[in-house]
């Protein structure tokens, strides 16, 4: 299907490059060669190259560092807070009892949840399903309750998983093993993927949207020593460096949060492409905006705020993690606003020929996706069934290429002139003044 694909663009494209040629081609669609492809495309192929070329050698790491753990098996606390999340746990627990790696306790904490959660989990509880359970009265957040979980925590590792979550057999095992690699790792993000993918075309893309930011991109930055964010739904992190470090702090933006003060603290972080989570993502755009919104303003408020001291020297300065932070202000949020200067100058440069223009450059987003879309067939464990998303690919260029940038730019904008997230309803109000109060 790709190959007939690619067929029809470069008979497309050469029709339009026989009428303005590649000079006049790469000056008007300058943004998409010069900034997106090297960064989103480029380095995502010399990745994959990589990944085949290095498969022994990967293969014996893994072994040596799977005999080592479970030569010494150490206890893993399996943490998992959340808030009205009771149609979700038992689906969690059935997954966690199923695991190859099975030396974990299971703590629960209920963030003053108003549904059957309770009843649920003490239930569980009761059976021997968890081990320990919490209920938070009064809600405090997401931080707070899992904070309270790490003060519980009696392992070695705490695997942090967000509750509506569910594991492929062998993760836990797969999140642990590059702890075993180098003694310097001290926190390891699992790989995200989306379960309820069939859902709606907004699911859909999002499944796209996984597979090709977190399982391809998150190798890329991992493989450039760049990795910045371990994903709240599935992560591992050494029990005694997370009290070290004070654990998390009030989000949005927990993931990157707690991954920069692993980093800024000396330590490694790792990326685990094959330890695989499933969790649901909002079916609804409205829904998605909200989400994906609150997740763009984290950016500013961190990144730009929190953590800007990882941009100059100082007693926590780390060459990789400035360019690790760099990267990551310049392609999601600078280069956002270089977007919309592009996009303005592209429309009244060409008016006269705005739709063949907006034509070609859709023609060359989709050969840029199917390029993509190639490499995560190639890296995925499980590309037979991920295949039929291919189909997605004539909107996924709509959805990356301007719906998520407004989005962004939406929540970029409103955090950088307002801090709205400390109003985000997604937080207690109480929890998000002290934050504001503490500059967190």
């Amino acid at each position: 299907m790709l190959s007939y694909a690619f067929e029809i663009i470069d008979g497309i494209v050469a029709c339009f490059t026989s009428n303005f040629g590649w000079s006049e081609m790469a000056a008007t669609f300058w943004f998409l060669f010069f900034i997106e492809f090297p960064r989103y495309y480029l380095f995502d192929l010399v990745v994959a190259l990589r990944y085949g070329l290095t498969f022994r050698r990967r293969h014996n790491r893994r072994t040596e560092a799977r005999y080592r753990l479970f030569l010494e098996k150490p206890l893993v606390t399996i943490l998992a807070p959340g808030k009205n999340e009771g149609a979700h746990i038992y689906k969690l627990v059935s997954t966690l009892r199923e695991q190859t790696y099975d030396n974990f306790e299971i703590i629960i904490i209920d963030d003053g949840s108003d549904d059957a959660t309770p009843v649920i989990c003490r239930d569980l509880q009761r059976r021997g399903y968890i081990d320990k359970f919490f209920r938070m009265t009064e809600r405090g957040g997401k931080a707070s309750a899992a904070n309270y979980g790490v003060a519980h925590a009696r392992g070695k590792y705490i695997v942090h998983l967000d509750a509506d979550s569910s594991l492929d057999r062998d993760a836990i095992e797969k999140v642990l093993l590059p702890f075993y690699y180098d003694r310097k790792v001290k926190a390891v993000g699992g790989c995200v993927k989306v379960r309820n993918a069939d859902a709606s075309l907004c699911t859909s893309m999002q499944a796209l949207e996984y597979l090709r930011s977190i399982q391809v991109g998150r190798m890329v930055t991992d493989s450039l020593g760049l990795y910045h964010i371990i994903s709240g739904a599935f992560g591992a992190f050494d029990t005694e460096i997370l009290r070290e470090v004070g654990g998390w702090d009030i989000g949005p933006g927990l993931d990157g949060d707690i991954t920069q003060k692993f980093r800024k603290a000396g330590y490694k972080v790792h990326f685990a492409e094959d330890a695989i989570c499933m969790t649901n993502v909002p079916e609804k755009w409205h829904a998605l905006f909200r989400q994906r919104k609150r997740w763009s303003k984290s950016l500013v408020r961190f990144r730009l705020r929190k953590h800007r001291d990882i941009l100059w020297s100082d007693r926590n300065f780390s060459f990789l993690n400035m360019l690790s932070n760099l990267e990551n202000i310049l392609y999601d949020f600078v280069f956002n606003y270089v977007w919309v200067f592009y996009m303005i100058t592209l429309i009244f440069a060409n008016t006269d020929r705005l739709m063949e223009i907006l034509v070609v450059g859709w023609i060359i987003r989709f050969s840029f996706s199917a390029m993509a879309f190639s490499v995560m067939q190639c890296v995925s464990e499980r590309a037979r069934e991920e295949r039929r998303l291919g189909a997605y690919l004539v909107f996924y260029t709509f959805y990356m290429g301007y719906f998520m940038r407004i989005v962004r730019l939406i929540g970029h904008t409103e955090e950088l002139f307002f801090r709205t997230s400390y109003r985000d309803r997604w937080n207690p109000e109480k929890t998000s003044a002290i934050a504001r109060m503490e500059g967190l």
